[in-house]
């Protein structure tokens, strides 16, 4: 039998243990450090597995790794779980239909992404196990991707330092090799302190601190024309001073997500912004308070895998769909504006006309970088690290909207995840059973980084991550 069809077969025997946690995560829904949860069930599951747990890695919580096996070389399997804030919604229902307003929801498909990891580990476990080969398989339970970088925190504590490669993938409306890079990000918030007072007895007595967000809200709107046009900068006031307009406000926060294609540049824009706060709190006569939260670094695409991912992907070809599923996949999209359905057909006109994905986009190396962020860069540095994307949702669907979290709890998701996990578990073995290509994908990282050491994007003062209050 070939190894491919070894390893879905082993993923294929687990189907509906592995469809059970997914739906489980997805009713969670936690958000990132909070997922308590679903770190429990996903550990629980891997020791059912045969899989020695370790629980509480890199001084965060929720946050494992799950080991099996002995030697070299050691496979990382990244895994998330974590959900977003806001996207409360039905599974299964083509309209807009939240089970708590203001819920969370895994608007991301991280609930897939963490079981398809799982997929993967175990299938590899299983083969290892069978075939009396040497190597070990971990499962990183990595918390907090949507905001924290809870992998940045765990490359800095070294919980990388002897892997030999990883491999990860994201629920998508495509297939296809993820070969980009990312922008580097900073999340940082900064808190104004002023002197409250009566808004109209005595004014001339407080500082307003809401004053200075605004201040410096409006300077780093102006900054934008003078950065480079890869960056990002996006804020929200998490703390207003409260509802009564007739008491100068004399505290107010404001978060900051800064991003750019390297860690240098945003370094260069954070500093600037910084400068920014500090001219606003001089006007205002308040202080601010900088308290830099987290950061991740860009992704370093890694050819040599990719190369391997994208073949075995063709090798065992794309989810296959019933009437059904194109059914509801037809109703989700028509609740998409045109600019979405263009979306993907735009990166691959093969899907024009079509619902669902039903073909890989063609393996381009290298092909340019995501404007978002991803903690995945921050691993890609220290080890080889290969990711795909795996149909989840109707083509053209956009993440972080009640359509992903209505679809992640489908047959269409389900499918996917199980699909990603043995993609992810075919290239691993190919790369076992052939040592060369090992190699060469660390020479590859080795130039990639253009000599350039990794240094974690996060200050050693701030030793975990602290949740934003709202």
């Amino acid at each position: 039998m070939d190894y491919r069809d070894t390893l879905s077969k082993i993923i294929e025997e687990k189907r509906q243990k592995l469809i059970a946690v997914s739906d489980q995560i997805w009713g969670y829904a936690e958000t990132g450090f909070e997922e308590f949860q679903s770190a429990e069930l996903l550990c629980k599951t891997l020791e059912e597995e045969g899989f020695a747990v370790e629980k509480g890695v890199g001084n965060i919580d929720t946050a494992f790794i799950g080991s099996f096996g002995t030697g070299k070389p050691i496979i990382a399997v990244l895994g998330e779980f974590d959900a977003l804030s806001g996207l409360s919604q039905v599974g299964g229902d083509t309209n807009y239909n939240p089970i708590k307003t203001g819920g969370n929801g895994h608007g991301c498909g991280h609930n897939l992404l963490g079981t398809g990891a799982l997929a993967a580990a175990i299938a590899i476990r299983y083969y290892l196990e069978e075939n009396n080969l040497e190597g070990t398989v971990r499962y990183y339970g990595c918390p907090g991707e949507e905001i924290g970088s809870g992998k940045t925190f765990m490359v800095r504590e070294g919980l990388f330092d002897d892997v030999d490669y990883a491999l990860c993938w994201h629920p998508w409306s495509r297939n296809a090799v993820w070969s980009m890079s990312s922008l580097a990000c900073y999340e940082v918030s900064y808190r104004f302190r002023g002197k409250s007072a009566h808004a109209a007895d005595s004014p001339h007595l407080g500082r307003s601190a809401l004053d200075a967000v605004e201040l410096m809200n409006v300077g780093v709107n102006y900054l934008r024309e003078h950065i480079i046009p890869e960056a990002r900068v996006h804020y929200a006031i998490t703390n207003s001073g409260g509802v009564s307009p007739n008491v100068v406000q004399a505290n107010a926060d404001v978060l900051y997500f800064i991003r750019a294609p390297l860690v240098s540049q945003t370094e260069d824009i954070y500093q600037r912004i910084c400068d920014i706060a500090r001219g606003a709190a001089l006007m205002t006569g308040t202080q601010v308070e900088i308290d830099f939260a987290s950061a991740a670094a860009n992704i370093l695409p890694n050819n040599t895998l990719e190369k391997v991912l994208y073949d075995n992907f063709v090798a065992i070809g794309v989810p296959q769909y019933d009437e059904k599923e194109l059914q509801f996949a037809k109703a989700i999209r028509a609740t998409l504006s045109d600019v979405d359905k263009r979306g993907d057909i735009q990166v691959n006109k093969e899907l024009e006309g079509k619902d669902l994905a039903d073909v890989i986009d063609p393996f381009i190396p290298s092909n340019g970088f995501l404007p978002g962020t991803t903690d995945v860069g921050d691993v890609s540095w220290v080890v080889p690290t290969v990711q795909c994307l795996v149909a989840c949702e109707p083509v053209g669907t956009p993440l972080h909207t009640w359509q992903v979290v209505s679809t992640g709890k489908t047959s269409i998701g389900h499918k996917g995840m199980l699909h990603a996990g043995k993609v992810m578990a075919a290239t691993a073995i190919e790369v076992l059973h052939n040592p060369e290509i090992l190699e060469k994908a660390k020479a590859e990282l080795i130039e990639q980084r253009n000599g350039e050491e990794y240094v974690s994007p996060i200050p050693m003062e701030v030793k975990k991550y602290k949740l934003q209050t709202v």
